[in-house]
């Protein structure tokens, strides 16, 4: 039996899998399939952005290789970024001594 955190590297294989593809290479996300991505996925995210650009902002600072794709690995800097984002968030910092 899977353990909670080989179950969410599973999910992050599934979800990516899910979008990566539509248009042809099925290991890299286009950048449709990463705004579909983004406005499913992370709706609450886009539909808070007052500036219609940002999305494609975020793809191609994430593009690291600047192909115009995202790879696996480009893709779980977003999801690493946002988890920090939301460690940070959430952690209340002890004060010092």
């Amino acid at each position: 039996m899977p353990t909670e955190t080989e179950r969410c590297i599973e999910s992050l294989l599934a979800v990516f899998q899910r979008y990566a593809g539509r248009e042809g290479d099925n290991c890299t996300l286009s950048k449709r399939e990463f705004l579909a991505f983004m406005n499913t996925e992370l709706a609450a995210f886009t539909k808070n952005q007052k500036d219609p650009g940002v999305v494609d902002r975020m793809m191609k600072k994430l593009d690291l290789n600047s192909d115009g794709q995202l790879d696996f690995q480009e893709f779980l800097n977003l999801i690493g970024g946002i988890a920090v984002a939301c460690h940070n968030s959430l952690v209340v910092k002890a004060p010092g001594p």
